[in-house]
């Protein structure tokens, strides 16, 4: 391990683009601090302690959302941009062609997904400080009904969201690169800390704490080696392309499907669905209607996060499998494959090509989905099933280290990070020779 750290070192390229993404980095960290100006932090410190929906969407934005700092939102509305022009990249056929255009495409979308981000963001500004505001009935900021009060906290959370997306695009062109997943990486790992420190502060007064927490620990690297075995793995499909190399025998080559094709993307999908209703239930509890009232009582009982019951735990489960087969519908073209196959003079042993090719890509493809999503529902349910064990043997609440789904996005992103810096340590020990 400190040999590998030594040629990283020694790779002054290398070296200078990781220090110059740390102090990237720390830029972002900064900015998750530096509290909006007019809001009463206090107030703000009682309504995390009371909402636990709340503290899950704070811990996946590192912390910005409970310290209501300038980057509020994260890059939630730069994902759900991306995700927008992806899945109409499949619908909408100039972006289709454009996505086939090479690195000058993929600028040009990289440009419409900013575009869009701009409405987005304003619109989910509004969205998170009114929840914020009004959800527990306290006024984090005074007068925000009137125009010149809330508009200039909307903006200034909107230019926050382009700050960080500036920051992972700088990271991606002139540091290590994934500088967008890279700053989510950030996000989650920032809490970790925080978890371990207030669980082992509670636990010098409640040492029966330490039985669940320790559990979890064991439980979170276990899991983390399942996902890292299930993210690696792949089908690989043997594929010989007829009249190369050898004469009368044809060159052999493998076309990889992954386990978990869709990667974080159900997960995503799942989590906006499920949420919904208990974010507008959150609105709808103050309303003046009796009726209303219990209504959202009912959704904040059977659909909220910081208490899933059985209903929301298998909902949870079915969208992410289901989420899985519809993304991967639109990302994955058996027929588009097979055809490019066939156009380079290439078949799979046994199937003839053309349509039984496409059939049988679509078949294997099926049935890695039904493993993959089954996979990733399992990561994304499973610390709350453990959360839910404790609670029912009286072990009381145990914060979770990561969300099952923050430990998808941190493997990956290991992995990914993992994988260029051996590349560009590849590099420079070629430029050495040459």
């Amino acid at each position: 391990m400190f040999k590998y750290f030594h040629q990283i070192w020694q790779a002054e390229d290398l070296r200078k683009k990781i220090i110059f993404t740390i102090f990237l980095i720390l830029v972002f960290r900064l900015a998750a601090h530096l509290t909006v100006p007019g809001v009463d932090v206090a107030a703000l410190k009682n309504i995390f302690a009371k909402n636990q929906l709340l503290g899950v969407f704070s811990m996946l934005t590192g912390g910005s959302l409970k310290n209501f700092s300038i980057v509020l939102m994260g890059l939630s509305p730069y994902i759900n941009a991306s995700i927008i022009l992806q899945l109409m990249t499949v619908i909408v056929p100039s972006l289709e062609e454009l996505s086939k255009e090479g690195e000058q495409g993929r600028q040009k979308i990289n440009q419409y997904t900013r575009w869009l981000t701009l409405p987005l963001a304003f619109l989910q500004s509004y969205g998170m400080i009114a929840l914020l505001n009004k959800s527990t009935g306290v006024q984090l900021i005074p007068n925000i009904s009137q125009p010149e009060v809330i508009l200039p906290i909307m903006l200034t959370v909107t230019a926050g969201t382009f700050l960080l997306v500036w920051l992972g695009e700088v990271i991606t062109e002139r540091g290590i690169g994934n500088g967008i997943s890279l700053i989510i990486f950030v996000s989650i790992i920032s809490g970790i800390p925080q978890v371990f420190g207030q669980t082992l502060g509670l636990a010098q007064f409640q040492s029966e704490k330490l039985i669940p927490f320790s559990i979890l620990v064991i439980f979170t690297i276990l899991m983390t080696i399942f996902v890292i075995i299930t993210t690696e793995g792949q089908r690989n499909i043997p594929i010989t392309y007829a009249g190369r190399r050898v004469v009368g025998k044809g060159e052999e080559s493998i076309l990889p499907i992954r386990v978990n094709q869709a990667g974080m993307i159900p997960i995503i999908f799942a989590v906006s669905i499920i949420l919904f209703p208990a974010v507008i239930a959150q609105f709808l509890q103050t309303a003046e209607s009796e009726s209303i009232r219990n209504f959202a009582q009912f959704l904040i009982k059977y659909l909220n996060s910081g208490n899933p019951g059985i209903i929301y735990l298998i909902l949870y489960f079915l969208l992410v499998v289901a989420f899985t087969y519809f993304y991967v519908s639109i990302t994955f073209n058996p027929e588009t494959v097979a055809e490019n196959i066939q156009k380079r003079g290439g078949f799979i042993p046994g199937i003839r090509p053309g349509r039984q090719t496409a059939e049988f890509l679509e078949k294997v493809s099926s049935r890695l989905n039904l493993w993959g999503g089954s996979f990733l529902a399992f990561v994304a349910v499973s610390p709350l099933i453990i959360q839910k064990l404790f609670s029912s043997l009286y072990f009381g609440s145990v914060p979770l280290i990561i969300t099952g789904s923050g430990l998808i996005i941190v493997v990956g992103v290991v992995l990914e990070l993992t994988r260029q810096i051996n590349a560009q340590l590849i590099m420079h020990d070629y430029e050495k020779l040459y």
